[in-house]
């Protein structure tokens, strides 16, 4: 599985990003599919994650990105995405998205594949 993660960049507070990240090699909806960011001198950060389950899907979020970030996930395109919205200074991180075995925790350590991360830059 290979999973490619697009999308960072520079942006003021306040404003607004979209990620994606396409996965190649296995069915999309075969398992969960993440966000995480890792500060310079911090530990990587459950950021929202996507599952799906009897034709449904689930939708998950870290704490500190409720009601900004919203997953969303294309079927058809094997792509995840993250919107982010209301952006402040300490969301500045590099943003990986990983995949999550079935009925796994959304834990970093718990992740089966990795993509390399795109660098989000908020400035104050």
């Amino acid at each position: 599985v290979q999973l490619q993660a697009s999308g960072g960049g520079l942006v003021q507070a306040g404003g607004s990003l979209r990620l994606s990240c396409v996965a190649s090699g296995r069915a999309f909806v075969s398992y969960g599919m993440g966000w995480f960011r890792q500060a310079p001198g911090k530990e990587r950060e459950f950021v929202a994650g996507i599952s799906w389950s009897g034709g449904r899907k689930y939708y998950y979020y870290g704490d500190s990105v409720k009601g900004r970030f919203t997953v969303s996930g294309d079927d058809t395109k094997n792509t995840v995405y993250l919107q982010m919205n209301s952006l402040k200074p300490e969301d500045t991180a590099v943003y990986y998205c990983a995949s999550r075995p079935y009925g796994s925790s959304w834990s970093s350590t718990a992740m089966e594949y990795w993509g390399k991360g795109t660098q989000v830059t908020v400035s104050s």
